[in-house]
């Protein structure tokens, strides 16, 4: 073989070699990819999956859609005119719990029931009743599973966590027996909206807020329980007006993110709020600098690696949020949730004006 053959070859074993590699990062890389749904002129606000193919997801049309086969294709289970959906949450394949925004925020909405459950997978819905003040509307719903000894068996005691609204008021429910029976309470001495909850177990847990119902004098506000949702002392809030929070992730116990919307025309810099300490302090960190990007949902893969859904599009960041990249998670992107099966892979799902599967 002469000098040039050896080089021509060389040459083509280290384009294999980069190529290799570059195609094994890509296939190791999580990439979202849009599914196919029903058209919707703007932001769906939640989705949620038991396991990689059974899945809902819900809207401002009073729909709800179930899918069985990844995302792949949907069915309508309900369609209820002047209900507008705003968060779903199941505690397996057939027990299920939809909240409502309620009246007098959104156009043409009349369901002044918050909350609906379902038994048999989502093919019927119920009004869920409960004891307490009346809830007008809610934004988000936490399970937490709490393991315990059954008999010589582990088993697991289910209790869910409901708060809202947006605009106000702001109110709590909860179920202590996989959502049976259940209790509401009023937030309004700790905050004046609640847009998210994320309860680390039965006791303690953060939740997204506001200092005041009116948007042009509200800070951004965190707020966090020891009691189970019953009392609350504030951890963050923001020094400008105009913002609120609105969507929480914890992937690990000490290490959290919140996005803060700011509904400033004049204010570019688009900031999150970050805890290493189970959320007892927060930091501002920077996402972009685009007064089009108003933040929305938020997830992480683990403390490093995370999602944020802006207005006009999505973001990525691999270290912690010390810097971003876009990415396309569509328009109005609110919720992002992010699941491991039981062999520990990844996997995820994401809403706002489109659905977004994450895969590898």
């Amino acid at each position: 073989m002469t000098s040039l053959q050896q080089k021509i070859a060389l040459s083509f074993l280290l384009f294999n070699l980069i190529a290799a590699v570059a195609f094994s990062q890509q296939a190791e890389n999580p990439v979202w990819k849009k599914l196919t749904t029903q058209p919707y002129p703007g932001k769906q606000d939640d989705i949620c999956f038991v396991n990689e193919n059974l899945g809902w997801y819900v809207n401002g049309y009073g729909k709800i859609y179930r899918t069985d086969d990844g995302g792949q294709t949907w069915s309508l289970q309900l369609e209820q005119k002047g209900s507008f959906f705003r968060c779903i949450a199941f505690v397996d394949s057939l027990i299920g719990f939809v909240g409502t925004v309620g009246t007098d925020y959104f156009p043409n909405v009349t369901d002044t029931i918050p909350l609906y459950g379902t038994t048999d997978g989502g093919k019927t819905w119920n009004p869920v009743a409960y004891k307490g003040p009346y809830v007008k509307g809610l934004c988000a719903i936490d399970i937490v599973k709490e393991p315990y000894i059954n008999h010589g068996v582990l088993d697991y005691r289910v209790h869910l966590y409901a708060v809202g609204r947006v605009g106000s008021p702001a109110n709590m429910m909860a179920s202590h027996d996989g959502g049976k029976t259940w209790e509401s309470w009023s937030l309004e001495n700790f905050g004046q909206m609640m847009f998210d909850i994320d309860m680390f177990d039965t006791k303690i847990g953060i939740a997204c807020s506001a200092s005041s119902e009116d948007l042009n004098a509200s800070n951004a506000l965190i707020l966090k329980t020891s009691d189970g949702g019953k009392t609350w002392k504030k951890v963050y809030q923001s020094d400008r007006p105009m913002e609120t929070t609105w969507k929480v992730a914890f992937p690990t116990k000490e290490t959290g993110y919140v996005t803060i919307q700011s509904y400033n025309p004049a204010n570019a810099q688009q900031r999150l709020a970050k805890t290493t300490d189970g959320g007892e302090t927060w930091t501002e960190i920077n996402l972009c600098e685009d007064a089009g990007a108003r933040e929305f949902g938020i997830a992480f893969i683990d403390a490093n690696h995370g999602y944020v859904g802006t207005m006009n599009s999505g973001y990525e960041t691999t270290n912690g949020g010390g810097s971003w990249s876009k990415i396309d998670l569509g328009r109005a992107c609110n919720k992002i949730r992010i699941y491991k099966n039981g062999k520990g892979d990844i996997y995820g799902y994401a809403i706002g004006v489109d659905v977004f599967k994450l895969t590898r």
